[in-house]
């Protein structure tokens, strides 16, 4: 696979973790997928990084000796806006509260694939991007994909004229798959942004979604399953 050049215009992202192998791990695929990357290996170091430096996003790791990851999060998001991903063993419901409450953007469970970690990075950095909310070319009004246009906005699915009944969870799923812009949302996003509960229900949701917009639910064209992390929505471009 071809390495990513890395251009000083390449958004800056500080990794702290106490863990040698997964700051060197991040370090190489970050870089190759062309990332400007810095390390930290505590919070205390990472202080020092942002004290010469301006980075795009933070990737915490939440259990670090001395200060944590968590306590680290708090006290950034008192005089800075810079978006937070916290990595942590813990995956308990009650942590991953704990870690947004304190300001995180999103929250990854260790271990991880790497190509996930990569996703998540690009959606917050996306996101972040955004402009004031409004139609604009970052997040248009409308996507469309085959025969079918949605309204963001409005929620409407429509197949040329006839408008296509959904319900309010498949309008839901059907929003955030279309805020994408085509990238692929991992499971466990689709969940925390939407109303279901667990990552089983978003299955269930996707198949009942593609029975209304695949002529061949089985073998979809629009709504794809990117095996081992998501879907995606093939919108035109």
């Amino acid at each position: 696979m071809r390495k990513a050049v890395v251009t000083d215009e390449a958004p800056h992202i500080l990794i702290v973790d106490d863990d040698d192998r997964i700051r060197t791990l991040l370090y190489r695929f970050l870089t190759e997928n062309g990332y400007r990357v810095t390390t930290a290996d505590n919070a205390r170091e990472a202080r020092a990084r942002m004290e010469g430096l301006v980075f795009d996003l933070l990737v915490l790791d939440v259990m670090m000796p001395g200060e944590s990851g968590i306590e680290l999060a708090r006290a950034v998001r008192q005089t800075s806006a810079v978006p937070i991903l916290m990595l942590t063993a813990r995956a308990e419901i009650d942590d991953r509260i704990i870690g947004l409450q304190t300001g995180a953007d999103d929250y990854l469970t260790k271990p991880f694939d790497p190509r996930e970690l990569l996703l998540r990075i690009s959606s917050i950095l996306r996101r972040a991007a955004l402009p004031p909310p409004g139609p604009t070319e970052a997040e248009p009004e409308t996507v469309k994909f085959g025969p079918f246009v949605f309204h963001l906005q409005r929620g409407e699915l429509r197949q040329d004229e006839e408008h296509i009944r959904i319900t309010e969870r498949e309008r839901e799923m059907l929003r955030v798959l279309a805020s994408g812009l085509g990238e692929t949302l991992p499971r466990e996003a689709l969940a925390e942004h939407g109303s279901a509960s667990n990552e089983r229900t978003i299955d269930v949701q996707i198949n009942r979604l593609r029975r209304k917009i695949e002529v061949d639910p089985g073998n979809p064209l629009y709504l794809q399953t990117v095996r081992g992390i998501g879907y995606k929505l093939v919108i035109d471009r």
